[in-house]
C-alpha cells in the first residue's frame, strides 16, 4: 500500500501534465481550443477516441455542465491521451508535430511516436495497477519504471519534474520495507495500552500477514 501511495504524486503529475500539454498542442496545431469539434482533427482520431469524445460530451450534458474545453480535457481518460502516440498515427504529420509540441523538452531521439508509445504504455499500465491498489512490489523493473516516470514528466515540463522530485517518496518507501508498519503496530499497542486485550496480537499478526500477502516479499 505504501509503495503504491508513494507513486500517487508523480503519476498524477504525468497524467495531468500530459493532458494539459496535449490540449495546448492540439489547440496550437488546429487553431482552436475546441479541436475535438474540428473535422480535420476528428477525422484523425481512432474509433475508440471518437467514442470517448461522444461519451464525454454526453456525460457533461447529463450533468447539466457546459461542454467547454476545460471540462472536456478533465472528462477524457488517460488512455484517450496516450492513444495519440500509438501505431494508428505512425504516418500522421499532424501528430508528429503535436508530439513535438507536447514533449518540448524531450531529446529529439526520444520524440518519435514509437518510443513515446512504448514509454506511455508502460506508464499507463503502472498507473492502472497503482490506482486500482494492485500488488506491484514483485515487479522486477519497478525502480526503472519510477525513473522513466520522472523522465517523462521532465519531457513535458522540466519545472514539473523538479516539483515531482522534491515531493517524491518512492525511493525512501522502497528502502524502508515493512519496518514502519511493524513499528506502527508496536506504537499502537503502547499508546492504547492494549496489554489486557488478548485478541490484539492475533489481530496484529493477521494485519501483518495481509501486508505481506499484498506487498509480497521485500528484497
Amino acid at each position: 500500500m505504501a509503495l503504491c501511495e508513494s507513486l500517487y504524486s508523480p503519476l498524477q503529475m504525468v497524467e495531468v501534465g500530459l493532458r494539459n500539454a496535449l490540449q495546448r498542442a492540439l489547440e496550437n496545431h488546429f487553431l482552436t481550443a475546441q479541436w475535438y469539434d474540428k473535422s480535420a482533427c476528428y477525422e484523425l482520431l481512432t474509433k475508440t477516441q471518437k467514442s470517448q469524445i461522444s461519451n464525454a460530451k454526453e456525460n457533461l450534458q447529463r450533468l447539466s455542465k457546459p461542454v467547454s474545453p476545460g471540462r472536456m480535457v478533465a472528462e477524457l481518460t488517460f488512455g484517450f491521451w496516450t492513444a495519440f502516440f500509438n501505431k494508428h498515427y505512425a504516418q500522421s504529420r499532424d501528430i508528429v508535430h503535436i508530439a513535438t509540441l507536447t514533449f518540448c523538452a524531450a531529446p529529439k531521439s526520444q520524440r518519435d511516436l514509437q518510443t513515446l508509445n512504448r514509454r506511455l504504455t508502460r506508464l499507463r499500465e503502472l498507473r492502472n495497477r497503482v490506482f486500482h491498489h494492485e500488488r506491484i512490489i514483485h515487479w522486477t523493473n519497478l525502480d526503472e519504471q519510477h525513473t522513466s516516470l520522472l523522465e517523462v514528466i521532465g519531457w513535458i515540463a522540466p519545472e514539473l519534474r523538479e516539483l515531482a522530485e522534491a515531493l517524491d517518496r518512492y525511493s525512501q518507501t522502497r528502502a524502508d520495507g515493512l519496518d514502519p508498519w511493524i513499528e506502527k503496530l508496536r506504537h499502537h499497542r503502547q499508546t492504547k495500552n492494549l496489554d489486557d486485550r488478548p485478541n490484539f496480537w492475533f489481530a496484529a499478526l493477521r494485519a501483518v500477514q495481509w501486508v505481506v500477502v499484498f506487498c509480497g516479499s521485500l528484497r
